[in-house]
């Protein structure tokens, strides 16, 4: 069958592009070789700023029925200190990925979308105007738009993003769900610690979701001291050097297991290339010590559906980097001072004289609140 655009991931990108371009009218094949519900490494938050789009797809109403409650403050961690911004602003909510993936892709076949999944693409190609995507069930699926919107963490397939030689500046990712956990109502702090940084936010449930990253000789020397899993090593390093993280987690009950992945690779790759369109973390992908990835992803399928249902897809990329480039370009910044000791010094004395510089520092990064 032929359709107007195929889109390779069903993740809240891809979902999310889908449902807006199938809402338009398109016919819209949507590709996902993962079975949902299904739990990810990432931060659960989602900005205020998304939600025109969330509004857009449909479920602004039910994901603000299934998150946690309103973030209204936020905070920095590091040795010691806990610092929080002055004043309460809504800046967003946290859900978790099974519930947030699931929502979109419904959403999406709701408006007419196609869903194939559980299907994986192993072969693609071009004639004309038209791509071919060849599917691992046997199937082929014709369009003349592809969007790919699979993310940037999975080594394998025709997208993946490859990693270069190991370094000790690698970073992996670890998440965790705790339950009776002490976090202050409304607060999402970012944790800095030696060789890392995280954020822990209410979510869904009344859980409390810790997402963090750590260099890979920071996690060898950690596990070195701890022992056991490595995600294990990981919170008792957050806990050892974190008095506010100490406070929230230590009397938690951990919900499940620890997820990891790694390394990751920051930065900006392709947005357009030889016909296809790129979105979410594929496109470009800041440090998580932001808090923004899932709200970019579903951003910029946003922007991208919009250009090319207006006909305007070949000005994405540059549109795209207008938008988002800074963002990640201050990711990168951030996560430098949060990981290097230097840095975490002089950044939080700078704070403590000025702890409004913390909301400066999340529109920077692509927050913009509400009114609380």
């Amino acid at each position: 069958m032929r359709y107007d655009a195929a889109i390779i991931g069903a993740g809240p990108a891809g979902s999310a592009a889908a449902r807006l371009l199938a809402q338009a009218g398109w016919r819209v094949a949507l590709v996902e070789k993962a079975a949902f519900p299904r739990r990810k490494v990432c931060g659960e938050f989602i900005s205020a700023t998304t939600l025109p789009v969330l509004k857009a797809c449909g479920i602004a109403a039910p994901f603000i029925a299934a998150a946690g409650p309103p973030v209204v403050r936020i905070g920095a961690w590091a040795g010691a200190t806990m610092l929080a911004a002055p004043r309460e602003k809504l800046w967003g909510r946290a859900l978790g990925r099974e519930h947030l993936d699931v929502m979109l892709r419904d959403a999406a076949v709701a408006a007419g979308a196609t869903l194939l999944q559980p299907a994986e693409l192993m072969g693609l190609r071009r004639e004309g105007d038209t791509h071919f995507c060849e599917l691992d069930d046997a199937r082929e699926i014709a369009a003349r738009t592809v969007v790919v919107a699979c993310g940037s963490w999975n080594p394998k397939g025709i997208f993946a993003v490859r990693n270069a030689a190991p370094a000790p500046s690698d970073l992996f990712a670890f998440k965790a769900h705790f339950k009776d956990a002490s976090l202050p109502p409304g607060l999402m702090p970012l944790l800095a610690f030696p060789g890392g940084y995280g954020g822990l936010v209410e979510s869904d449930g009344g859980r409390v979701s810790l997402s963090c990253c750590i260099r890979r000789d920071a996690l060898a020397a950690t596990r070195g001291r701890h022992g056991g899993k490595a995600g294990e090593g990981v919170l008792a390093h957050i806990l050892d050097t974190t008095k506010g993280a100490w406070l929230a987690l230590n009397q938690a009950k951990l919900e499940g297991s620890f997820l990891s992945t790694g390394p990751i690779q920051p930065g900006i790759r392709s947005r357009h290339k030889d016909g296809l369109y790129f979105t979410g973390n594929i496109a470009g992908e800041a440090h998580p010590v932001i808090a923004e990835g899932i709200s970019m992803a579903i951003q910029s399928s946003g922007l991208l559906a919009r250009m090319l249902i207006a006909g305007r897809g070949e000005a994405y990329a540059g549109e795209w980097q207008r938008h988002f480039a800074p963002r990640i370009r201050a990711a990168a910044l951030f996560a430098h001072l949060a990981m290097s000791d230097a840095g975490r010094l002089a950044g939080l004395a700078v704070l403590r004289a000025a702890p409004g510089l913390l909301d400066l520092g999340a529109r920077i990064s692509g927050k913009h609140p509400l009114a609380a």
